[in-house]
Parts: C-alpha cells; structure tokens; sequence
C-alpha cells in the first residue's frame, strides 16, 4: 500500500518505515549513516523514531 502524504498525523511522524525510501533516506541523511545502517536499525529496535534516534546517539557515544 503506498504512503498516502496528504493524511499526515502526529502517529506518522513519529514513525520511520523501512519500506518508504524516503524516509530511510532522510533519516539517513540526518544521522550521517548510511541507508543500509538504517534498515539494520530499524531491523534490531523496530521503526519508532525517537527509539531509533536514541539507539544512534547511544551508538555515536560508544564509537
């Protein structure tokens, strides 16, 4: 099913879908890591974005 962008919600954003290139893309970008590392991401800590966001900050630490 194609990502309808005209029924945005606050439960959308707050999700990132591996299965939307462009959200993967973005977070991507943002996070400075590369789309595979996002998918992986995604894969361990499911698509909960602020989950996710703190798994890369908790990741940036350590390295």
């Amino acid at each position: 099913m194609a990502d309808d962008k005209s029924k945005t919600d606050a439960s959308d954003r707050r999700m990132v879908s591996a299965e939307q290139d462009y959200e993967v893309q973005h977070f991507a970008k943002k996070h400075n890591l590369t789309t595979e590392e996002v998918v992986a991401l995604i894969a361990i800590h499911g698509n909960d974005r602020a989950t996710l966001e703190a798994a890369v900050q908790k990741r940036t630490k350590t390295a």
